[in-house]
């Protein structure tokens, strides 16, 4: 019933934007971000610590189990954007917590990603347990001119063996603009907040640096943060703020801070109340700011959490909670800890 509430509010909106364009064309586009947890293959990667997704591993992680993680994360990922756009879905999705390149290809040639053709961007990281930030396209919708994968830096000397994810900076073309997308997944909670706000800071030099490069491209900011919109990392490190009307230059915009804070809704569940750490944040150039209505160029238009009801536990003590692929030791055959987020821009057609 939600959904098809925020479906028919979503049309209105569309409806009324159409009124108010009407002797223009316009074209929408979709891109998203899904925390996929744990998408492990069966084998043992060496210098790794993957060992709980080994059939012999805690979590017994056998072909049975990987193949069908697999089918439920290409439904979702498929599925994704296609609310607004139907048979189409996102042009592109960051992903993390997946293994490998093995793991992004058996994923990729799902039925339901390969009718798309769907294609993936990864460069293999330092992470302890294995697990990388990716970004899986449309080629027919995105086409990608360049992939790098930039290091988190430790500043303290006692943390200088350790090694977590970078960021992956893709740059490309999205309806023929410049666009670069750079996929997080932030240091955990019980790093502490330093972390996050060291790592906030070093997006937002990346995000300045490629605007260096080229003041008119588009940069998204995506990723598992592990904060909230409001949290020190996101609002001051990053610099992503809540009103369209006051972000400045150097700052990003987050449509996701009043989502959580005025609306109190979330991707993910924790001691029986919801957090925001799944967001798309941009750069100033993707907005309209004070009431302007410019859609000659690539422009934010709205954002999603993607519900789905398979996507949640429907019966028993944990019903509402996320409907994960372990819980309490058992394999639920499920998907995610975590809700995808999607945020769809609009140009004008010429």
């Amino acid at each position: 019933m939600r959904n098809r509430q925020y479906y028919i509010v979503f049309l209105l909106a569309f409806f009324v934007f159409l009124s108010a364009h009407a002797q223009k064309r316009y074209a929408m586009y979709g891109v998203g971000f899904y925390n996929l947890e744990n998408l492990f293959d069966t084998c043992h990667d060496e210098g790794k610590n993957d060992h709980e997704f080994l059939p012999s591993g805690s979590y017994r992680w056998t072909e049975l189990k990987y193949t069908s993680k697999l089918r439920n994360m290409a439904r979702v990922l498929a599925e994704m954007g296609t609310d607004r756009l139907p048979g189409v879905g996102c042009a592109f999705i960051g992903v993390c917590e997946v293994e490998n390149a093995k793991c992004l290809t058996d994923l990729c040639n799902q039925p339901a990603l390969k009718d798309r053709n769907f294609q993936f961007c990864h460069i293999e990281g330092p992470d302890q347990r294995g697990v990388d930030c990716a970004l899986l396209y449309n080629p027919s919708l995105f086409s990608v001119h360049n992939v790098k994968l930039i290091p988190y830096v430790y500043e303290l000397e006692k943390d200088a063996r350790r090694a977590t994810r970078g960021f992956l900076t893709v740059s490309g073309t999205l309806a023929n603009e410049p666009v670069a997308v750079v996929v997080c997944h932030w240091p955990s909670r019980f790093a502490g907040s330093y972390y996050r706000e060291l790592a906030g800071k070093q997006v937002r030099a990346v995000k300045d640096s490629l605007l260096q490069e080229n003041p008119k491209c588009k940069i998204f900011v995506m990723g598992d943060m592990n904060d909230d919109p409001n949290n020190a990392s996101m609002a001051e490190a990053l610099g992503a703020k809540p009103d369209i009307d006051k972000v400045k230059t150097g700052e990003m915009y987050n449509p996701w801070w009043n989502i959580l804070t005025k609306q109190g809704r979330g991707t993910l569940i924790y001691d029986g109340n919801w957090n925001l750490f799944d967001q798309i944040v941009m750069t100033p150039n993707l907005l309209n700011q004070k009431g302007k209505k410019d859609f000659s160029t690539l422009k934010f238009f709205q954002t999603q959490i993607f519900e789905r009801d398979y996507l949640k536990q429907t019966e028993g003590k944990y019903k509402g909670n996320l409907k994960r692929t372990h819980a309490g030791g058992v394999w639920l055959d499920g998907y995610s800890d975590h809700l995808p987020v999607v945020t769809y821009l609009v140009k004008e057609a010429k």
